[in-house]
């Protein structure tokens, strides 16, 4: 796993990097600088443009990965790479028009309970494009095998300037329609950098000819857009439906209740852009050994770092909602449960490049879409019953029930499991870990404690992981890093 290891190691380093500025956003200048309601209402349009991204980028980011290295001539390459250019046009031309032939309709029905998205549906969808289109110029720079550049702008870049954007609120340098446009011009500017970046590495030629497996090519990025919808409905569906059911200021500690669970996918988010061109590769060479040994080492790996960001997490969660604003704290159940879907995420490990870059996702596209409206049944049955706490009951169950069919998919179709002995030891030392620590606390300031506890229970989990080799790649770091003989 040299190149696995070596990039999601950056990338881990500037995904935590993005996540460590992100928390000093969402946790304090947010909270701090803007009223609840317009950061409920940045959340709201964020997520919404998360939603409709697939639909614009017509699923060429996972395209682009799984096709490229079936090209073996340049003209056919530069074919291929123009279609993947101008594919996404097609869709998001024709979704402008329709948004400005009916945007009062559009809006009405977004607005039903909160007024204030009324006056934000165009910055929701030039945001969506810029999205689609980083992710296009991002696939274009994965298939080469570079994603550290890729991973620090999508993971530090655009929180960099939020910031910057907020003390500007603050200090009343812009007032809030001129921050929001700002959010707006972030996320443009991002995707025209990375477009400079990818065609640094490897300029298009363009090249109007007839494209082989068109039509597989076609099919694949219409049913990949079904599949990245659901994926990120999965995500964000939850935040848009609260936005029709409760006060907008409600999505605002939703949010940070689910940026404080989502650091646990950081590890994987990092790993996820190599694995993604190297399964597609394994899975094109028919290499059966190299995809499994790359499924099991990168569900035990995950799930280590997972389990010590979990517990670090969840043992300390009292303590941080005592640094916050209380109103902050209604979302302690929120943190609990989705940072147990998060660690189910990471045991699967790269169940979902096998998945995308195989000829299998058909049925999983069908199986999640009957999983998203399930979602969203269980949205509607939930949140009038128990508000944010519903909506996150209702992300966990289906996105337990999303995971474990794909687990058990990949095992049907490709006979490969991703869970060792070691994966059950892990699951011990991080039950026995949360119950040892979770009702130790010091009797000192919210921020010592936390220093104390993480720096104890850190030092002990990592110690068991080494002492007893739980993984070869893990140990190998750990000697690397502290010097260890």
């Amino acid at each position: 796993m040299g190149i696995v290891a070596s990039q999601s190691f950056k990338n881990i380093i500037s995904t935590y990097l993005g996540f460590f500025i992100g928390a000093i956003n969402t946790l304090f200048l947010y909270t701090e600088f803007m009223s609840d309601a317009y950061y409920g209402m940045v959340g709201y349009m964020l997520s919404l443009a998360y939603v409709i991204m697939p639909l614009m980028a017509f699923g060429v980011h996972n395209t682009l990965v799984k096709f490229y290295s079936t090209y073996k001539t340049r003209n056919a390459l530069h074919s291929f790479l123009t279609l993947m250019l101008f594919l996404p046009a097609l869709l998001i031309i024709p979704l402008i028009l329709f948004t400005h032939t009916f945007y009062e309709a559009i809006a009405n029905f977004l607005a039903v309970k909160n007024e204030i998205i009324r006056g934000y549906i165009w910055h929701t969808v030039i945001i969506a494009i810029a999205l689609a289109y980083f992710e296009v110029f991002f696939a274009w720079a994965k298939v080469q095998m570079l994603t550290v550049f890729g991973n620090f702008m999508k993971e530090v870049f655009y929180r960099a300037l939020t910031m910057v954007l907020l003390f500007l609120l603050h200090f009343k340098v812009i007032d809030i329609e001129q921050f929001m446009i700002g959010l707006v011009v972030i996320y443009v500017l991002r995707m025209l950098v990375m477009l400079g970046y990818a065609f640094y590495i490897k300029l298009p030629v363009i090249t109007f000819k007839r494209v082989n497996n068109l039509s597989r090519i076609l099919k694949y990025s219409f049913l990949i857009i079904i599949a990245g919808s659901i994926a990120t409905v999965l995500l964000d569906v939850d935040k848009v439906m609260l936005g029709s059911y409760i006060d907008i200021k409600e999505i605002a500690y939703y949010n940070v209740a689910i940026f404080i669970a989502a650091v646990i996918a950081v590890p994987q988010r990092a790993m996820h852009q190599i694995l993604l061109p190297l399964s597609a590769k394994y899975l094109n060479d028919k290499d059966h050994d190299a995809l499994e040994d790359l499924y099991k080492k990168s569900s035990l790996n995950l799930f280590i770092v997972g389990g010590l960001i979990f517990l670090l997490i969840v043992l300390n969660i009292n303590q941080l909602y005592h640094i916050i604003p209380e109103e902050f704290s209604g979302g302690l159940f929120v943190v609990f449960i989705i940072s147990l879907s998060k660690l189910y995420d990471t045991v699967l490990g790269s169940n979902n490049a096998i998945l995308f870059n195989s000829d299998y996702y058909r049925m999983v596209l069908v199986l999640g879409v009957i999983l998203v409206i399930l979602m969203v049944l269980l949205n509607m049955l939930f949140i009038p019953l128990f508000g944010i706490n519903g909506a996150a009951i209702a992300t966990f169950l289906a996105i337990f029930i999303y995971n474990t069919i794909k687990l058990f998919f990949v095992y049907k179709k490709f006979k490969i499991f991703p869970f060792t002995i070691y994966t059950l030891k892990i699951a011990v030392l991080i039950v026995v870990s949360t119950l040892l620590f979770y009702f130790w606390e010091f009797p000192f300031n919210p921020f010592i404690n936390i220093a104390l506890k993480s720096t104890i229970v850190s030092g002990l989990y990592v110690f068991v992981v080494y002492k007893y080799n739980f993984s070869e790649d893990i140990s190998i770091l750990i000697k690397r890093y502290l010097r260890l003989k």
